[in-house]
């Protein structure tokens, strides 16, 4: 017999983006089959199947003063090997997290097969990069069956180091060729779509003709383009352009990752950046993601290093005794400066507290804008946006701040990251739609994850269901049913 829930009494907030109600939601095997509102009218026909329901003997669970929401979509991973090796997922469940969108940045495990990744594919772990197509990559998720969805981007860096030899130079047409190859199969294993991460030095000389002759096979099959654009400090405007022309030559949705204002010089100026996403929204399909702290992470790099802001060091392969330090610090110790002592701790990892408040907080509340955590769970000290940026936005953004409504922040993390993804059956409470929810305590839902403490649950995520199976409980922690799976996109 399937499974039959019944979540009563609650506040429904559906992740359509409109005001919360009091109602009830069924859930039945891996579906949702009826969300009530307590006070709407039904006929005598709805009555007659709600009562035959109840008749079936559901599991019925009382979550009056508790928020009902659709499972959270975490837009911005890097959790592909995490699905594989730590199935339980855990500091992604225990936020209400149901799905992970991983390969941003560029950076994704297929279809690269080395035993010594470069930087930035490093960040996702040594020893892992054994999936040399999308369908192999997939397979090995369904195969681990983690605790919660995973679904891909195809990395662009990726695709640069599986198929040049010299990456200080564009593409040629036999690489473009080939990259293009493993684009399409890709996209006919279920990716998403394409993601590219010019920032970096690996694929910084990347031209728009190579980027494009990528993308547009992602096109084609309905996909979509997410970017860390080449600058988000002094040339941010220029590098949106960039980023905005390639996709719409290629004719993709443009997700702008991570948008933020970054070094001290550039603090201000999302007054600058976001009313040019406005503009160039109303040219094409185009929304960001963003994560709700001023501090960002990735790998250790000299030319972020202005003398300004802070850096914690977070792993250092050479010097690992230095790890949860501040450079000024390690460099004062040293008898050296910051830059120098940057150079000598590489490679490694950092956060850097590069953004200002009042930025993160206009990013946030723009309307397209979706919450991801970009978290870094190969780290050894992570940055605790991996385990605490969801209840973290409800907790600072919408509870304390009241810079957002209930639910627009839960729209936010659901609904419109489902949709810009092409995720037709997640995102939303609503029959038929897949039994992703969570249930949480709006009272007490908040992130505990400190760059002093960064592995650290959040408070206030009572209960979380995958596929309708119920796989986290606040007093429990991660249950051991797991019953996450390869998530492709929805089929134009």
């Amino acid at each position: 017999m399937e499974r039959r829930v019944w979540l009563s009494n609650g506040t429904v907030v559906d992740g359509t983006g409109l005001s919360e109600f009091v109602g009830d939601v069924w859930l039945q095997g891996e579906r949702i089959i009826g969300v009530f509102a307590r006070d709407a009218a039904v006929d005598a026909a709805q009555q007659a199947a709600l009562a035959d329901w109840k008749a079936q003997s559901p599991l019925q669970i009382d979550c009056t003063g508790k928020v009902i929401a659709p499972g959270f979509i975490d837009v911005h991973t890097h959790d592909d090997a995490a699905a594989l090796n730590s199935p339980t997922m855990l500091p992604k469940l225990s936020q209400g997290v149901t799905t992970v969108i991983a390969g941003n940045c560029g950076i994704s495990l297929a279809p690269v097969v080395t035993a010594h990744p470069p930087a930035p594919l490093s960040l996702l772990g040594d020893q892992q990069f054994r999936f040399g197509s999308m369908q192999d990559y997939a397979a090995a998720v369904d195969a681990a069956q983690p605790a919660i969805n995973i679904a891909a981007l195809l990395g662009h860096t990726s695709l640069r180091i599986k198929h040049m030899a010299d990456l200080s130079r564009p593409a040629n047409a036999a690489e473009r060729e080939a990259m293009a190859e493993d684009m399409q199969e890709a996209m006919q294993a279920g990716a998403l779509g394409l993601s590219s991460g010019v920032f970096y030095r690996e694929a910084y000389a990347a031209d728009m003709q190579e980027l494009v002759a990528v993308a547009t096979v992602a096109a084609r099959h309905g996909g979509v383009y997410a970017t860390h654009i080449r600058d988000e400090l002094e040339g941010i405007l220029e590098a949106m352009l960039e980023a905005a022309g390639t996709a719409q030559q290629s004719g993709l949705p443009l997700v702008l990752s991570h948008h933020k204002c970054a070094g001290s010089a550039n603090w201000g100026r999302t007054l600058q950046t976001l009313p040019l996403v406005d503009k160039l929204a109303q040219q094409q399909e185009l929304s960001m993601d963003v994560y709700p702290y001023t501090a960002g992470s990735t790998v250790l790099r000299e030319d972020l290093v202005d003398g300004v802001i802070d850096i914690l060091i977070t792993r250092s392969e050479p010097h690992p005794e230095v790890g949860g330090r501040y450079l000024r610090d390690i460099a004062k110790d040293w008898g050296i400066s910051e830059y120098d002592a940057c150079v000598r701790l590489k490679p490694g990892n950092a956060c850097y507290f590069q953004m200002r408040e009042d930025d993160v907080e206009r990013v946030i509340r723009h309307p397209l804008a979706m919450i991801g955590s970009d978290g870094l769970p190969n780290d050894e000290r992570p940055h605790p946006r991996l385990w605490g940026a969801f209840p973290r936005v409800l907790a600072m953004y919408w509870r304390d701040k009241g810079i957002l409504s209930l639910a627009q922040a839960v729209h936010k993390m659901t609904g419109m990251s489902a949709q810009r993804f092409r995720l037709a059956d997640r995102g939303l409470l609503a029959a038929g739609k897949a039994a992703d929810v969570v249930v949480f305590d709006p009272a007490r839902i908040q992130d505990q994850a400190t760059f002093e403490n960064p592995k650290q649950r959040s408070v206030g995520v009572e209960s979380v269901w995958v596929n309708g199976v119920l796989s986290y409980t606040e007093e429990a922690g991660a249950l051991p049913a797991r019953a996450g799976r390869f998530v492709r996109r929805a089929v134009a």
